[in-house]
């Protein structure tokens, strides 16, 4: 079921993703004093019990003004509110109605969508009252809430309730339907993939071209981008949830505390998708945080795909692709078995292929392998590795199972687990990867003596 669409919208700074936060139930935009830190549409559901529905936070809307991005700030919300069954206008309370809350609300009364006016930063009942001086706005009475305390949600959501209602209907009664025409079928899990890499290398253009839209902005000043934004896209067969991650700088460059948000919420982003894409600039030379980002999604334990984007850009590509392939296996020498892909995000040259490449890596990551195989592979193991090295003493291999997939993890019960050393470790995940097809998948071992 497609749950209704609400859209926050807004001047900067009025604590809009504040709002979509408590809302939503987690900190998933990025919340700073800094203003217009919101960029691109950002996404997410709220659960509530009776009317649940879909939230997208909106960049701060700042018209006839020549502030940064702001005639692609407006794009995004025009589009947000274009697809949303009302929208929540955000005043501060504190401050009353100003020029610029008068205009957005003039722009608003003309989409012809509900409209809830909220009053933020009343953070005591005593600011309540504060609400009554937004009358002039012509939008009704304004309900008084502090995002940042909680206050006031309830009549929030009783609010939206009240307007998606019909909405809400007509979406279970598609569901009714669907459930009625497949019978039995489940829905498949939407194959989570995190799009990451240093600023500027062309992750949102990345996203766009996947999408056929211009989903989140794209400017050639690094670092535009600065929530992780995830969206749903189908390819085929499958759905897919799509992340945008803000670039990556080294820990020296961050400056901001925008930045250094952005920097968290894209490892974070790393460690809730199925499958990573590196994305690298393929007209600038291979970098050491290039190499650092890719160790992010190691240490998460994510199946990673490098993708050299701006390949238009580049002459003698065959050569170059050579080369480009031999520095990422030297660089990368904890990932040499990643799949690298050479495109070009402007003109769509192989992108649609990071799906398919997804789906196999996804698949290699979800490979289970029944325990009596498991184990006849350990003892043929067992036959080549009797004398490995480990710190002087031999290990012997008994048997061991597969605890989990997704990253395979399997456990390997041995006489001496304190002494097994990271070539034997090595020998055993590429024999594993060789002998089951887990690709580009990382694996975790664990060694435990038989008796534990």
């Amino acid at each position: 079921m497609k749950m209704p669409l609400v859209a926050i919208v807004g001047a900067p700074n009025l604590g809009k993703s504040t709002l979509f936060n408590r809302l939503v139930g987690w900190r998933k935009a990025i919340v700073t004093d800094e203003p217009g830190v919101t960029r691109d549409r950002n996404y997410g559901e709220v659960r509530d019990e009776q009317y649940p529905f879909r939230l997208v936070d909106t960049g701060g809307l700042t018209p006839r003004t020549a502030a940064p991005f702001a005639g692609e700030i407006m794009e995004q919300a025009e589009a947000a509110i274009d697809e949303a069954a009302c929208v929540v206008f955000v005043v501060d309370a504190r401050a009353g109605a100003t020029a610029v809350d008068h205009e957005v609300a003039a722009w608003l009364r003309r989409k012809g969508k509900p409209i809830i006016l909220v009053a933020n930063k009343a953070d005591t009942p005593t600011k309540d009252d504060l609400a009554h001086d937004l009358y002039d706005l012509n939008l009704g009475e304004a309900i008084p809430v502090s995002a940042a305390h909680g206050r006031g949600m309830d009549l929030l959501l009783e609010a939206v309730a009240e307007r998606i209602a019909d909405e809400f209907a007509g979406a279970v009664d598609s569901l009714t339907a669907e459930e009625n025409g497949d019978e039995g079928e489940e829905p498949e899990h939407a194959i989570r993939i995190a799009i990451v890499g240093r600023p500027n290398v062309g992750k949102s253009s990345v996203l766009n071209r996947l999408l056929g839209e211009d989903r989140v902005m794209v400017s050639d000043v690094a670092g535009t981008t600065r929530d992780s934004i995830d969206t749903e896209l189908t390819h085929g067969d499958r759905t897919y949830r799509v992340i945008d991650t803000a670039g990556i700088r080294r820990k020296g460059r961050v400056r901001l505390s925008a930045e250094a948000s952005s920097v968290v919420l894209a490892r974070k982003s790393m460690e809730r998708a199925d499958v990573a894409i590196l994305v690298l600039d393929g007209s600038e030379p291979f970098t050491a945080q290039d190499a650092h980002i890719a160790g992010y999604a190691r240490d998460a334990m994510k199946p990673t795909a490098v993708l050299v984007n701006k390949w238009d850009l580049l002459d003698e590509r065959e050569q170059a692709a050579k080369d480009w392939s031999e520095e990422i296996r030297y660089k990368l020498k904890f990932a040499k078995e990643v799949p690298v892909l050479f495109g070009s995000a402007l003109t769509g040259q192989r992108i649609i292929k990071l799906l398919d490449l997804a789906t196999t890596l996804y698949a290699q990551a979800g490979i289970r392998i029944p325990t009596a195989e498991l184990n006849r592979w350990i003892q043929e193991v067992a036959k080549m590795e009797r004398a490995a090295p480990a710190r002087g003493r031999s290990i012997r291999l008994f048997y061991g199972t597969q605890t989990g997939s997704h990253p395979p993890s399997i456990v390997l019960f041995c006489n001496d687990p304190r002494h097994v050393h990271f070539s034997l470790e090595r020998f055993l995940r590429n024999n594993l990867r060789e002998r089951f097809g887990f690709g580009a998948a990382p694996i975790r071992l664990r060694f435990k003596g038989r008796r534990e």
